[in-house]
Order: C-alpha cells, then sequence, then structure tokens
C-alpha cells in the first residue's frame, strides 16, 4: 500500500534532537505479528517525519514478546512489546520480579480473526461449534464423549463439502491462539453441550472443562503455525482444501489469493467488528517500559505518533490497512501524554 508521508505540523507532535545520552539511539520493538504490520507502517513513518532513528520492529508472537520485555531494565532490553491480548497477570509478575514494575498500557484499536480459505476453493458458513467439531480431541458421539471421529468438513456439518480437514492455526506463542481457543473453541464446545459433559467428567470443575474444550486434536488434522500468517497463506497456496486463521487485516490485504468464510452468519469487516456484529474481535495493544522514556530516545514520541488521530484514528494509514479505529483514542491519548502506568499510578 502507498503511505503519505505526514507530517509533524499536521500531527501537532514536535520533533525534537534525539539528544539524551544512551547507548543505544534506536527503539526497539517486538511481539505480535497481529500488531507488526501497523507498527511497522507507524515505525517507517516516524523514522521519516521525527530527528529519531527508525524504531527497530521484530514479531515472534505476543508471548515471545511479553516474555523479552520482561527480562529486565536497561539497553539490551526491549522498550515495547506489541500484543493482540491483554498481558497476563502472571506476565505481569514475571516482569515486576526482573525489575520491571512501571508498565504503560497502550491500546491501539481493534481486529478481527478471520476464516479464510484459497479464492478458488470451497465456501463456508461457519459457526464456533463447527470449529470445536471439527477440531477438538474429543466430542460428544452418542451423548458420551470420545475421540474426535470427524476426518472430513461433511462429517463437521452435512451442509459443508466432503474435503479432507486441513486447519492451519496460530502455534501457542501468538495472541490470536488464545482468542480463536476462548472465542471459537470453547463457544463451539458450550453449543454442543460438550462443555456440562467436560465438567462432569471433572468433578464440577469448570477450569478443568476449559481445558479440557481447547485441547485440540494431534492427528494432523490441525497443523500450528508458528510463524506469521504468510506462513499460514503458503500452506494454503499448497493445500487449496485448507483453511487458515488470519487476522482481518491480513485478508483484507490479500483478497487476490483469499476467501473469507462468515462466523455466525456475519461477514467479517471494519464495519462489522466496530459494530460487535462479528462475534470474532480483539482489542490489540503494545505496552511501553516506562523506566526506559527519557532515557531510549524517541520512545515517548513514537507512543504518542503511533495513537495520533491522524495515525490510528478512522482516517488514518493503519485504519486503510484494516485497523479498526479505538472509538476511546482520545482517552489513549492522554494515558500516553501523562506516562500513566497500569494499576493507576503515573
Amino acid at each position: 500500500m502507498s503511505f503519505v508521508k505526514l507530517t509533524a505540523s499536521a500531527l501537532a507532535i514536535s520533533a525534537v534532537s534525539a539528544t539524551a545520552a544512551a547507548a543505544r539511539d534506536q527503539v526497539q520493538v517486538a511481539g505480535s505479528s497481529t500488531v507488526l504490520p501497523y507498527a511497522s507502517i507507524v515505525a517507517e513513518a516516524f523514522g521519516e517525519n521525527f530527528d529519531f532513528p527508525t524504531p527497530v520492529v521484530e514479531s515472534g508472537g505476543s508471548s515471545a514478546g511479553l516474555k523479552r520485555f520482561c527480562e529486565g531494565v536497561g539497553e539490551n532490553t526491549i522498550d515495547i512489546a506489541n500484543a493482540s491480548r491483554k498481558i497476563k497477570d502472571k506476565e505481569i509478575a514475571a516482569c515486576a520480579e526482573n525489575g520491571v514494575t512501571d508498565i504503560i498500557e497502550v491500546r491501539i484499536g481493534y481486529d478481527g480473526i478471520v476464516f479464510a480459505s484459497d479464492i478458488n476453493a470451497n465456501a463456508f458458513e461457519f459457526t464456533p461449534a463447527d470449529w470445536f467439531l471439527a477440531l477438538s480431541d474429543k466430542v460428544l458421539v452418542d451423548g458420551a464423549l470420545a475421540d474426535n471421529p470427524n476426518t472430513t468438513w461433511a462429517d463437521v456439518n452435512a451442509d459443508f463439502p466432503a474435503v479432507d480437514i486441513q486447519a492451519f492455526i496460530p502455534g501457542t506463542k501468538h495472541g490470536t491462539r488464545e482468542v480463536f481457543e476462548d472465542k471459537v473453541i470453547l463457544a463451539g464446545c458450550e453449543e454442543t453441550g460438550a462443555f456440562e459433559a467436560f465438567k462432569e467428567a471433572n468433578g464440577g470443575d469448570e477450569k478443568a472443562a476449559e481445558k479440557a474444550c481447547i485441547a485440540l486434536r494431534t492427528d494432523g488434522k490441525s497443523v500450528d503455525i508458528d510463524g506469521d500468517y504468510t506462513e499460514t497463506l503458503a500452506r494454503i497456496e499448497s493445500n487449496k482444501d485448507g483453511i487458515g486463521v488470519f487476522g482481518l487485516a491480513f485478508y483484507e490485504n490479500n483478497t487476490d489469493k483469499l476467501q473469507v468464510a462468515t462466523m455466525s452468519g456475519v461477514v467479517p469487516s471494519t464495519e462489522s467488528i466496530a459494530t460487535g456484529e462479528y462475534p470474532v474481535s480483539r482489542p490489540l495493544f503494545f505496552y511501553i517500559k516506562k523506566a526506559h522514556i527519557g532515557v531510549i530516545p524517541g520512545l515517548k514520541e513514537y507512543a504518542e505518533f503511533f495513537v495520533a488521530d491522524e495515525v490510528a484514528g478512522e482516517d488514518g494509514p493503519l485504519a486503510e490497512y484494516g485497523l479498526v479505529a479505538d472509538p476511546e483514542l482520545a482517552d489513549t491519548q492522554e494515558a500516553v501524554a501523562s506516562e500513566a502506568v497500569m494499576g493507576g499510578n503515573s
């Protein structure tokens, strides 16, 4: 996509010289592959418009990024972790153990998780129950829990074609995987009645039942993708019956190769996500190490630039790429400006 060079005056943000004494003069970012393209767009524009070096943005998944973020404070640790889910309590605890105690949470907008196949392959209209019946390790068979016997999509739903189930889903280090498990697999488990069966089998323990619900089959029908969405796309290109789990923005930038399925009767789009109609959506974040502000040149300026109306707003380049603008973006801008950390302190 083309990116119109923004001016500092248009953004009403003052670019200042990178004069702070530091052994490292580039902002370093890692984490979510979903947030990666947005962060890359912002980093490139930041480098063009400000008197700071272009930030270094790496992928690796939300969990991997947050793990690196929580390794400690100092020039040998990253400044920002991108995430397609909220940071977990156990990650906050791990950060604290390593001296990372002041964390600024920045919500940049929303994205949807979509289910897409080759543009010339079969079309699908899914429900969460379909995905649970296709991928769960155990399902209800004649009222009892049993190993998943379904091998084709027609076994899952008589309205579907009789093609082999081959699903390419994000690996466990990706935030997208956790949203997929919670909003699709677990929801499907509940829809089919299997959740109650798992709960009964675990002595009424709901947590154990949830864990059993999201345990996926290991016979090759469900394939974890540890790389980014380009790897998922490559798998589909080599297996025309395969179906992949993607972020909406990636799909929208590959509509010449992919077709998208509906979920519970709703077509995924920026509009259906913004209204809350599409059921599989999630907020996107990045987390800033406050101790690095004022030490790593350009860190706060990059964060403020990222959430500026002209960048992350409805008419900005991130929306053009597929980000659903946050209706509470002004609150986020204020939180970044005031360096408000998680827990309410600043």
